[in-house]
């Protein structure tokens, strides 16, 4: 790998802070951290591991904010959790051993399904206003659904909000405020277990790591800002807009 220059450490922490925004608010933020990190001489692999740390970062950050806030809706948080993180072992652990050539098809699809999901029935996204929150235990489907969504965001993590989205608002019908915080404890939880994994496999390289955490915990303090006082209306064309940039990376990768 390359030898990290003082304008390279500083794009990290740009594309740090502007993934942290993007993250918070949606999902695909990963998809310019990792890029970058590739740029660096990084195998696929190693680039996944490492971006874990700033989005371990922008996630505590994150989860922190909304609670300060009273955005974060605690109810049901260990019937969400369970789930999560044990797909977000399973996935670890494939990401961990599994040839790196798999991440962009896991990418390309999910993206994909995402964009037509956004596109042909956003009320699954965002739910209409005074829709009845449901809990998981009393929602078939609802476990599968987070499970899957930990699975994939401990294996690939790029673009793991907009599945966290479609199942916190899609199946248990979260407001998108909540969803989006929850969404984050979500992530802060099983980017824990995969990163401890990348770290024992010794996958992490920890400068740029550190570097793009710096600007990933910037950019989740504006990002919930931003979440809290976002309408409905932009916050759908965002997420749409988003999506459609995810799936455009995912092909050009």
């Amino acid at each position: 790998m390359d030898e990290i220059t003082i304008g390279y450490g500083l794009l990290l922490v740009v594309l740090g802070l502007v993934a942290g925004v993007i993250n918070t608010l949606a999902g695909g933020g990963s998809n310019l951290t990792i890029p970058a990190l590739m740029i660096w001489g990084m195998p696929p692999d190693v680039a996944n591991a490492t971006n874990r740390v700033g989005v371990m970062m922008q996630s505590l950050t994150g989860a922190k904010q909304f609670q300060s806030k009273g955005k974060l809706p605690t109810g049901d948080l260990k019937g969400i959790l369970i789930p999560t993180l044990i797909g977000g072992l399973a996935g670890g652990v494939l990401a961990s051993y599994a040839p790196p050539s798999l991440l962009k098809p896991a990418l390309l699809i999910t993206m994909l399904g995402m964009a037509a999901l956004m596109l042909f029935k956003p009320s699954v996204v965002i739910p209409e206003a005074g829709t009845p929150v449901k809990t998981v235990s009393e929602t078939p489907g609802a476990w599968m659904a987070l499970f899957l969504a930990g699975f994939y965001g401990g294996f690939v993590q790029a673009g793991v909000g907009f599945v966290l989205i479609a199942a916190l608002a899609g199946t248990l019908r979260y407001d998108i405020v909540s969803t989006n915080a929850l969404k984050i404890v979500c992530t802060l939880a099983f980017t824990g277990v995969a990163l401890a994994l990348f770290i024992y496999n010794d996958q992490v390289a920890w400068i740029p790591g550190l570097l793009l955490a710096v600007g990933s915990m910037v950019g989740a303090w504006l990002g919930v800002n931003i979440a809290i006082d976002i309408s409905p209306k932009a916050m759908k064309w965002f997420l749409f807009l988003m999506t459609l940039v995810a799936v455009i990376a995912a092909i050009l990768k």
